[in-house]
């Protein structure tokens, strides 16, 4: 990547922004400035203060075709090639473009956001005062040029024509670069000292005004253009790789000349949403995740089909997502849409039906991947186990939290076949994933991933309401409202002195209706369970049934026993934890006491996201 850094002058932008030498790549976000901040930046302009620098990509490159479109406000005729795209300065430079050329009418809005257009002047003899008065004589009118009051009735100043603009000595901002126009309208004036002033001292001091450019040669790579957008436009939001590949296969010649029209991936990515909107849980993926599981699959064939002698990576990181073609996203978008809706067929299964439990969303970018690459024998017995069991690997060895790209590309090398049973190396997933008996002391809310799939595996085990006969299904889980909520109730559990880290752990709390928790309530076990029984019309032996499939002892739940309670419960929570992972748990409990085993307890672990129980009565 090259650079240099001109200093030009600003009549020259505002010619090349109108003859569309100048264009924005269609990445870049619609104008967005305020009338006051454009007031402001035509003050800055008249005081001869620098505005900053503005960043030019200049076309040509091969590499990079980004789709131009004109500043806002500029009509250019069809087919008009930039010389330059715009990086940095989108904002102030459609600004001064609509301000200072043409009509001069700014379309922007107040301070409340709402859509208005601007004229803007300057008030001659104010302006002549000095620089400390540049402010004072910058004037924002409505568009038409009057300004009015007592709700449109009264006109307090009307400079809708040439000749009022001059009978009350208001310059319009249009002209300060309108050459023989500006000359023209100034000694058309009646009062021709204070005009000629005016041109020497306002008019002629903007003719010089320069802006610095940041000029990027024709060897820059899209993500180069990427990093230093994110680094330089501060000003707006974010850029994202979506953004950027938007604007290049929008230029993608071979494309038009087929279709007649260019792709937005926009509307595409609008598409793929509507085929996901019956799926809820697909809530939680962003068009960069889709992104990341085409280029796992277009760089994995690329690595398939690439020499030996120097093979391709497979990659889900954002300087390789530029890397797409537009051919390669065509060719894998179909399959990838419908390996995310078998994801939340596989998330039900496992008894995961919303995005607020859904461990962890970026774990759906290689599995979605994964299952393209197995297509249909993603369901067969076999395959489907190891799957589940990888699966549950990345969740409860917590292994996605962050740095996953590497994990993405090593999962999407490696699962397909060992789930086939084609290659013994187990998957690193696998191979990494750990899991200590304490842990489950530590997990206390549902910002922890592990806590979300304990809570899954324990609804997984066919649980069932307490009060409804009723498995937690995913039709039952939205019509009950289930959500998890403590065992022994929170209230309880204050009164008879229970350690924090105990009362909130994960094994105190298991999936309940919302009727259900209610009835709880802040009482004793042995206080609401025969409530419950005689809500739900049931035998102690039914319910103590339901209990059992929550992996709770019915007997130590009766007898108010809670160190009892805890000690089985946490135990069939490690063997079900065993039976998901294939692998043991680490119980470093088991040689000390259970005070030892309990790490500190901090009230922000609930404070940070409490759980929807305890409705105490």
């Amino acid at each position: 990547m090259g650079f240099q850094t001109p200093l030009y002058e600003l009549a020259s932008f505002l010619q090349w922004t109108t003859s569309g030498k100048v264009q924005l790549p269609d990445f870049q976000r619609g104008y967005k400035w305020e009338d006051e901040r454009i007031r402001q930046l035509l003050v800055t302009i008249l005081r001869g203060h620098p505005l900053g620098v503005v960043m030019m990509l200049k076309t040509g490159n091969d590499q990079i075709r980004f789709k131009p479109r004109p500043v806002e406000g500029v009509a250019l005729p069809a087919n008009t090639e930039p010389g330059w795209l715009l990086l940095d300065g989108q904002q102030r430079l459609t600004s001064l473009t609509q301000a200072l050329t043409g009509d001069g009418v700014v379309h922007t809005k107040d301070s409340r956001g709402k859509l208005m257009e601007r004229r803007y002047y300057v008030h001659m003899a104010t302006a002549l005062l000095g620089e400390d008065w540049i402010d004072d004589a910058v004037r924002s009118l409505p568009g038409d040029g009057v300004l009015r009051s007592n709700f449109g009735k009264d006109i307090d100043l009307d400079l809708s024509t040439p000749e009022n603009e001059r009978a009350q000595g208001y310059f319009p901002v249009r002209l300060l670069f309108g050459g023989a126009e500006t000359v023209n309208w100034l000694f058309a004036c009646d009062n021709k000292e204070q005009p000629a002033v005016f041109h020497a001292k306002v008019v002629q001091g903007c003719s010089t005004y320069n802006i610095p450019a940041i000029e990027l040669d024709e060897t820059t790579s899209k993500s180069a253009v990427a990093t230093v957008f994110e680094k330089v436009n501060t000003g707006g939001l974010p850029l994202n790789v979506f953004e950027l590949l938007t604007a290049t296969f929008a230029g993608d010649k071979k494309y038009y000349d087929t279709h007649g029209t260019d792709f937005r991936l926009n509307d595409d990515w609008q598409a793929t949403q509507r085929q996901f909107a019956a799926h809820p849980v697909l809530a939680a993926v962003e068009n960069t995740d889709f992104l990341q599981v085409v280029s796992l699959l277009a760089s994995l064939k690329r690595a398939k089909e690439g020499s030996s002698a120097r093979p391709s990576a497979v990659s889900a990181r954002k300087e390789d997502l530029l890397k797409l073609t537009l051919d390669e996203y065509l060719e894998w978008v179909q399959p990838v849409r419908d390996a995310f809706m078998w994801t939340a067929t596989f998330l039900a299964d496992q008894r995961i039906f919303d995005v607020r439990f859904l461990p962890y969303p970026k774990q759906l970018v290689p599995l979605a991947a994964v299952k393209v690459v197995l297509d249909g024998d993603a369901d067969l017995h076999g395959v489907r186990a190891k799957l589940t069991q990888w699966f549950w690997c990345g969740i409860l060895g917590e292994l996605y939290g962050s740095a996953s790209e590497t994990r993405f590309a090593r999962d999407v090398e490696s699962v397909p076949d060992w789930a086939r049973g084609i290659e013994a190396a187990t998957p690193r997933t696998v191979a990494d994933c750990t899991f200590a008996a304490s842990r489950l002391l530590s997990l206390r809310t549902r910002n922890a991933a592990a806590y979300k799939g304990i809570y899954a595996l324990v609804l997984s085990q066919g649980a069932k309401d307490w009060m409804y006969d009723k498995s937690l299904g995913k039709v039952q889980y939205v019509e009950l409202a289930v959500d998890i909520h403590h065992i022994f109730p929170y209230k309880w559990c204050l009164d008879h002195g229970i350690d924090p880290a105990m009362r909130e752990s994960i094994v105190n709390k298991t999936p309940l209706s919302a009727e259900t928790n209610r009835a709880i309530g802040g009482a004793a076990p042995s206080v609401y369970l025969p409530k419950i029984e005689k809500k739900a019309g049931i035998v102690p032996a039914q319910l103590d049934a339901h209990l059992a499939t929550h992996l709770v002892d019915a007997g130590d739940l009766r007898a108010d026993d809670f160190d009892y309670f805890f000690k089985k419960r946490l135990e069939k929570l490690m063997a079900i934890i065993e039976a998901a992972t294939g692998k043991p748990v680490q119980n470093d409990m088991q040689d000390s006491d259970a005070e030892e085993g309990l790490q500190k307890f901090d009230p922000e672990d609930v404070a940070v996201m409490p759980d929807l129980d305890d409705l105490e009565v």
